[in-house]
């Protein structure tokens, strides 16, 4: 079959319209439309980075923080308006987090002002229907609390609707119980600046005085009470008695410009240049509303590169354009290798070649970040997400891009590789696992602080990021007896929910998770056999839907909603057939309708398209769609099949 062909599913995975040469033929045919589609992808200095997709509040944001500036780009407007109204539901009316999602009231609010912003007739029938999804769900009051700091911003609630957030946190020692470096690096970055607007409370320049009055069920002006997230805890009544205290006292303490300062100094040392604060988009706005509200010029050096930043994320695909929550390319490169090698791509292979030294020159090996305010002792050695985040490398992408480098088996790796362990390493938290960018980040109380109501402020351990570090320790050479192993497995196996699945953090949701333990206890050397192994893979075949493939809905992070599953997609298809050769089920009947699902699934010229979110910033709050894994995930499930079956070596040898 030609690989510009459009391949569509004609009668079910599994079906048995395909003999079994066929089958492999057709096999080796996909196999090499999806490589040379994603090698056609490389970027000329060897790297791979595909386009990111968030929700609604991203590209609502830009348009809100062009406003706020006083500087309309009404063209670009134009274009995220058309976006905006594109996500919309047809369902409810309002805006979901994820494709075909319930309403978000935080989403939808930003997502009509925006476009209320970008000059769209509230009298328009998609705006009417938002606002009376809007209404329906309680109005723009009931908004999260990022969304309250916005609305507050422009004047359209008053400034006592959001907690209070005191900009004297820049000075608390590290031994207080909330320090800015006890939250998670994402949470920091994007405080840090945020605490500056809200001492200063700015108020947006808004050149055309657009309100969104209509939104709310009573005048916003009367507007005093703010959901609090205690959720029904003592502590979170506590941290709500204690905001009362501090909207009294806070304005008396003298300390104001000192911790202004001390919040400027924070963001500036970690401005990240053209990659931005963090490298997310949140972060990088705040830091440019508070520059703007200090008064910086338009040309001020720390300025500039903070707004350059921020046009770096966005992209316009003809008529339409929505801005990225950050870039992901040493995420991307690293999957990409290893979907390639596992086709039998070699070191030498230039492709893998110039893909390796791109990664060893983004290894982070001469600055010491946030981290090391808990493990001061680690060298450094480890990735960003983004091209340059040296603050803020993340552990989850040190690890696929370690193991990644370790296959290609060249010796140019090896300095870059006993880094990487070393920090991995070091990162381990005293439960065993492994959080994305801090170590022990554990303060759970501050989860109930009135602030906190999106319940993200922390970096906790977690299954998945936790199984990909074992993996690459174990095919580095560690052992089972080695204390960092034998710590983690056991992590993994507490980590594991009464089903046999196992939570996914930071992909949608429990097939990813599990695909990420059952491939870690694969390469550790855990028996196919292991009463938890046979149990996740219980789980996985219980899954399996009647195409043959596998989905998982955005909303499974809701408990009531876990076994939630509209669609297969080809990502979590993918993971789940890895997980199950991982579990010695390369021959079952399960992997082989899964396989072919992938096989009939659209695609074309050797990608799958995939418009399911598949991945979550932060649950229930963010979600993501990766463009690169239905380009690279896909592959690999159905090269690690081909190569098991050709070489007739038993799955238990192999890892992610």
């Amino acid at each position: 079959m030609e690989g510009s062909t459009s391949r569509k599913a004609d009668g079910g995975a599994g079906s048995g319209k395909i003999a079994p040469s066929d089958f492999d033929a057709r096999l080796d045919a996909e196999i090499t439309d999806a490589a040379m589609s994603l090698k056609a992808g490389q970027q000329a200095d060897g790297h791979w980075v595909f386009d990111l997709e968030a929700d609604a509040t991203i590209p609502a944001e830009h348009i809100l923080l062009n406003h706020f500036l006083g500087e309309p780009e009404p063209e670009l407007e134009s274009k995220f308006a058309l976006y905006l109204r594109r996500l919309q539901s047809d369902r409810h009316g309002g805006w979901p987090l994820f494709h075909d999602g319930d309403l978000d009231i935080s989403a939808s609010v930003k997502a009509y002002y925006a476009l209320k912003l970008a000059g769209d007739d509230p009298g328009a029938d998609h705006m009417a229907r938002a606002r009376d999804a809007i209404l329906t769900a309680g109005g723009a009051a009931r908004a999260n609390v990022f969304t309250r700091i916005t609305l507050a911003l422009f004047g359209q609630v008053p400034w006592r609707a959001v907690p209070v957030m005191p900009v004297g946190i820049m000075l608390l020692p590290k031994w207080s119980p909330f320090n800015i470096l006890k939250v998670s690096y994402w949470s920091r970055t994007v405080i840090a600046p945020l605490l500056v607007l809200m001492s200063r409370k700015p108020r947006a320049t808004n050149p055309k005085a657009i309100d969104i009055e209509e939104l709310f069920t009573t005048p916003p002006h009367q507007e005093r009470r703010y959901l609090v997230n205690h959720t029904g805890a003592r502590l979170g009544y506590a941290f709500l008695a204690l905001d009362k205290i501090l909207r009294v006292v806070e304005p008396l303490f003298p300390y104001r410009k000192r911790a202004e300062q001390a919040a400027v100094d924070f963001v500036t040392k970690r401005l990240n240049g053209e990659d931005g604060l963090g490298g997310i988009f949140p972060a990088m706005a705040n830091a440019v509303m508070a520059f703007h509200t200090l008064g910086y010029a338009h040309d001020h050096a720390d300025y500039v590169i903070a707004r350059d930043s921020i046009r770096k994320l966005v992209i316009e695909d003809g008529d339409e354009a929505w801005c990225q929550p950050c870039l992901s390319p040493v995420w991307d490169t690293g999957l990409a290798m290893m979907a390639l090698m596992e086709t039998g791509e070699a070191a030498h292979d230039p492709a893998i070649e110039k893909a390796s030294a791109w990664l060893r020159e983004a290894q982070i090996t001469d600055a010491r970040g946030d981290w090391a305010a808990v493990k001061p002792d680690v060298t450094p050695g480890g990735w960003p997400f983004q091209y340059q985040n040296d603050f803020y490398p993340d552990v989850d992408d040190t690890a696929v891009v370690a193991m990644a480098l370790d296959r290609t088996r060249s010796d140019k790796n090896k300095d870059a590789l006993k880094r990487a362990a070393d920090w991995i390493v070091g990162m381990q938290s005293k439960n065993g696992g492994w959080g994305s960018f801090d170590a022990d980040n554990t303060h759970y109380y501050l989860n109930h602080i009135p602030f906190a109501d999106h319940g993200a402020l922390l970096d906790p351990p977690t299954a998945d990021v936790s199984a990909r570090c074992l993996s690459f320790l174990a095919q580095a050479g560690y052992s089972l007896e080695n204390p960092v192993i034998s710590s983690g497995i056991d992590f993994l196996y507490e980590e594991q929910e009464e089903d046999g699945s196992w939570f996914g953090r930071w992909g949608t949701n429990y097939v990813y998770g599990t695909w990420s333990v059952l491939s870690a206890l694969n390469v550790v050397g855990i028996p196919a056999n292991d009463p938890v192994v046979q149990k996740g893979v219980a789980w996985l075949l219980e899954r399996q839907r009647e195409d043959g493939g596998w989905g998982e809905d955005g909303a499974t992070y809701w408990e009531e909603h876990r076994s939630l599953a509209k669609t297969s997609t080809a990502s979590q298809t993918s993971w789940a057939l890895l997980a199950l050769m991982a579990a010695g089920e390369t021959d079952s009947l399960a992997v082989r309708r899964g396989l072919q699902y992938l096989m009939d699934a659209p695609h074309e010229n050797g990608k799958w398209t995939e418009k399911f979110y598949n991945a979550v910033g932060f649950p229930k709050v963010f979600y993501l769609l990766y463009h690169g894994y239905p380009a690279y995930f896909p592959l690999w499930a159905l090269a690690r099949y081909r190569r098991l079956r050709e070489s007739n070596t038993p799955a238990t040898s192999w890892g992610m």
